[in-house]
């Protein structure tokens, strides 16, 4: 089987290294220049959201099966332009991906399905916004409809800092704005794998949103993660099917849409073990991805081949996977996610070959001396595996100190805390 990822990020490394592992595997192909990715398969010089000349490629080179893992050229109709064409993709139609790509879309599905959500407000023009806000009770979250480079979700304490956010949303041309309760929990990422009509589990992750230690700073897409999440048993894993997954799933396919693809849930649990479903994701989130694929211990190429075809409730009620943790920690550039300098070499690469333990490239290049320097803000991910989350994060921090680059950043914190809690009891 001949496969072309789209895409050349760390999750897009991931995938690929997962699915070389597959015997069905013929071809490995990915659109972009990921160092690491190039190690396991060939470059295509298209970028992601030129769908149209992918559609063309994919035809020329009798591609099998194209995987989209990432958000923007689900939003272009990259799916819609295929089915068209009748070429298998691994991806959902840009109307099934409207819960992901538009927040108060999203909100208000969640409502007419019956999913559990905070209580929320959307608004279309700044004074009813302002005036919601007014008497609305603190702390609240005020959402910009759509993913923005940076941050999109703001906890406003005051009515003051919830004021400056509205009208800067509205001041970048934003159509709508969120805005939510503020509810007190445990963020839980969870992702499913599905064909529409049948749905299969991966393991739950907790991903660390927040910049600095501590969980100080602005929000990023992942500064690290940690896999499986522990408060998430049997019990509350069926709440999640039963609630948020199947309805949104069958209200989808019943409306004649049905998603097919990756879909990743950010949820609250609180501390009755409710759950809120903050939003959507279409794709793999980030670096979730790279912590959770190692776990699995079934063929994922298969598995999404299945569901590509809407075959996957035929051949998996669920995926197996192994009895690992999993921790991964984000290598960013100095200065990120505002002003930061590239070019810097990154050393300790070569000394890394230890079992169970995967680096991850995001943003890196060779320069003219053929050595791997940095490329962006978010450079490497480091992912270590391990029978206990305890041995997990000792190898994933000891690998980190080999590693080195001009003004390296990152979390010294991914895990800690849970393994404290767990040291106590």
């Amino acid at each position: 089987m001949k496969v072309l990822i789209v895409g050349s990020g760390a999750r897009e490394h991931a995938l690929a290294w997962k699915f070389i592992q597959s015997k069905k595997l013929t071809g490995l192909y990915y659109t972009g220049g990921n160092i690491g990715i190039s190690m396991l398969a060939d470059s295509i010089n298209i970028r992601p959201g030129n769908i149209e000349e992918l559609c063309s490629y994919v035809i020329e080179n009798e591609i099998d099966l194209t995987v989209v893992a990432s958000e923007t050229p689900v939003s272009l109709g990259i799916a819609d332009l295929f089915h068209s064409r009748n070429l298998p993709i691994f991806a959902p139609t840009r109307y099934a991906a409207k819960i992901a790509t538009s927040k108060s879309y999203a909100k208000k599905f969640m409502h007419k399905c019956g999913i559990p959500t905070p209580k929320f407000g959307v608004f279309e023009k700044e004074n009813q916004a302002i005036e919601y806000a007014r008497k609305a009770n603190y702390p609240l979250v005020v959402k910009y409809d759509t993913h923005a480079a940076n941050e999109s979700s703001f906890i406003c304490n005051t009515f003051d800092k919830a004021k400056k956010v509205i009208e800067n949303c509205f001041s970048l041309l934003i159509k709508n704005i969120v805005i939510e309760e503020f509810i007190e929990g445990k963020e839980i990422s969870f992702h499913i794998i599905t064909d529409g009509y049948n749905a299969v589990p991966l393991p739950s992750s907790i991903s660390y949103k927040k910049l600095l230690d501590g969980d100080g700073g602005i929000n990023t897409p992942g500064m690290g993660a940690y896999a499986p999440c522990g408060i998430v048993n049997s019990t509350i894993e069926a709440k999640i099917a039963e609630k948020v997954i199947f309805p949104a799933i069958d209200a989808l396919n019943h409306e004649g849409t049905p998603y097919t693809g990756f879909l990743n849930v950010d949820l609250i649990l609180d501390k009755n073990n409710n759950i809120y479903v903050l939003e959507f994701n279409s794709g793999l989130a980030e670096p979730e991805a790279q912590t959770i694929l190692p776990l699995i211990e079934d063929d994922l190429l298969q598995v999404v081949y299945s569901s590509s075809i809407g075959a996957l409730g035929d051949e998996y009620e669920f995926l197996n996977i192994n009895d690992s943790f999993a921790a991964t920690v984000v290598l960013t550039s100095g200065g990120y996610p505002s002003s930061f300098k590239t070019g810097f070499e990154i050393e300790g690469l070569d000394e890394i070959d230890e079992e169970d333990v995967y680096i991850f490239h995001n943003a890196t290049k060779k320069n003219k001396y053929g050595e791997i320097v940095t490329d962006g803000g978010r450079v490497l991910s480091v992912t270590a595996e391990a029978s206990t989350l305890s041995r997990a994060h000792d190898r994933l921090y000891e690998t980190i100190g080999m590693i080195n680059f001009n003004n390296m950043k990152y979390r010294k914190d991914i895990a800690k805390l849970f393994i404290e809690r767990e040291m106590i009891l």
